[in-house]
């Protein structure tokens, strides 16, 4: 099985394992096969990486579909 990463509407990602998450001190976190976290997605979370639901507070929307996009770049696809 392989990791599962959804994003929710106007909120979090929820990343599903199995799965190892690198944090920025290079802390490897193991998410267990069928465990689930969720991951900031605002960029507000007081606890980064995490979600914390900062983004009810503050309205958190979601962006328009491509519109970080650069002219001719793919998204919507992640390989993990």
């Amino acid at each position: 099985m392989t990791a599962d990463i959804k994003v929710r509407p106007n909120g979090s990602l929820k990343l599903t394992g199995p799965a190892t998450l690198v944090l920025t001190d290079g802390t490897e976190v193991e998410i267990a096969e069928g465990q689930s976290v969720a991951l900031c997605r605002c960029g507000h979370s007081g606890n980064k990486p995490y979600c914390d639901a900062t983004h009810r507070r503050i309205g958190f929307v979601d962006p328009e579909p491509g519109a970080d996009a650069a002219p001719g770049e793919e998204i919507g696809r992640a390989h993990v």
